[in-house]
């Protein structure tokens, strides 16, 4: 398909949405919770940076159900807009949990997580930005790099859960931390999601 040279109303909504979740991510790396006050407003504000992220999701169905013509398929901009806010959602959902266990101890592993995810974020965020400038085929290193990280957070999982099993003695800590580390494999895995549709429209598009 045929890009226009001026810069699509479609494109600057993904960066609204890919902004969003780059700097939701940023506050989720940055926090630093120290009691159960803080568990509550951590998740107040994540709550808001997923409400914010889905009233742009619904701005831009809207806008889908209102244009006949897309600068590449319409299906293409709601599947990334969609798995964007996987990730965002993830991370909210995550956050609730933490609250939900109240714990308020976040481990050297969790940390490396954080780290990895929001890396992918800002990946995800250069990517959306080459893509409202139509240079497609700059994206791929960033689709790339994107699954390097969820590779390192696979690895981490594993080595995650196996020091746990050998440091923590309470069943329960065991099944709740256990969780929160499969939790945020779980976003990393939606940060791939995300290179992968970027990749699908670089090779129906460039």
């Amino acid at each position: 398909m045929i890009f226009s040279p001026k810069k699509d109303v479609f494109f600057e909504m993904l960066s609204k949405i890919s902004a969003n979740l780059k700097e939701s991510s940023q506050f989720f790396m940055d926090y630093k919770i120290n009691n159960a006050s803080d568990l509550k407003e951590f998740s107040g504000v994540m709550k808001e940076y997923e409400t914010k992220g889905d009233t742009y999701i619904h701005e831009l169905i809207v806008a889908l159900n209102k244009t006949f013509i897309t600068p590449i398929e319409r299906e293409d901009i709601l599947q990334l807009a969609m798995k964007m806010d996987d990730v965002l959602d993830g991370l909210e959902q995550w956050v609730a949990r933490l609250e939900m266990y109240s714990i308020t101890d976040i481990d050297e592993y969790m940390i490396k997580f954080f780290a990895h995810i929001h890396q992918s974020s800002i990946e995800i965020a250069k990517a959306i930005d080459l893509l409202a400038s139509k240079r497609l085929l700059d994206i791929r290193p960033h689709a790339i790099q994107i699954k390097d990280f969820e590779s390192r957070c696979d690895e981490l999982l594993r080595t995650s859960i196996k020091n746990l099993f050998v440091v923590e003695k309470d069943p329960i800590k065991i099944i709740q931390v256990k969780e929160l580390y499969e939790m945020l494999e779980g976003i990393a895995d939606s940060c791939e999601d995300v290179a992968n549709t970027l990749e699908t429209i670089i090779m129906r598009n460039a």
